[in-house]
């Protein structure tokens, strides 16, 4: 790899690691918007759904859902464990569905926009 392809690739690095931590409320919200699941199935469906671009450890998802709780944002409920203690199974609180509603139509919908999907689909020149 030559030192301009080495400079890119660090420059993208750089830019995902960024743009990853922003993505966490988004895909743990976006888990849970027709299930409720536990933080295994919730790792699970953020690094099926994003193909391993984006994982997680269980810490920042137990921090991310504790703060979501205490903003009613999330609830959850305890169900039977396979194998030892109770589990808590986290869901969307109607808040929490009208929020991540909210935020896909002001955000993500923005993606689908003929221009910006023309834009995504060419290949930029190089100069």
């Amino acid at each position: 790899m030559n030192q301009s392809e080495a400079y890119k690739t660090k420059l993208l690095s750089s830019w995902e690691e960024t743009y990853k931590k922003g993505q966490l409320t988004f895909w743990l919200l976006l888990s849970l918007k027709n299930d409720s699941l536990y933080i295994n199935e919730i790792q699970d469906f953020i690094k099926s759904i994003t193909k391993g671009t984006i994982s997680c450890e269980d810490q920042s998802i137990y921090r991310s859902l504790r703060k979501y709780y205490d903003l009613e944002i999330v609830d959850y409920e305890l169900k039977e464990g396979y194998k030892g203690p109770n589990r808590k199974y986290y869901f969307l609180t109607k808040i929490g569905k009208e929020l991540l509603h909210t935020f896909i139509q002001r955000n993500i919908s923005l993606f689908y926009d003929k221009e910006v999907t023309d834009l995504l689909n060419n290949k930029p020149t190089v100069l």
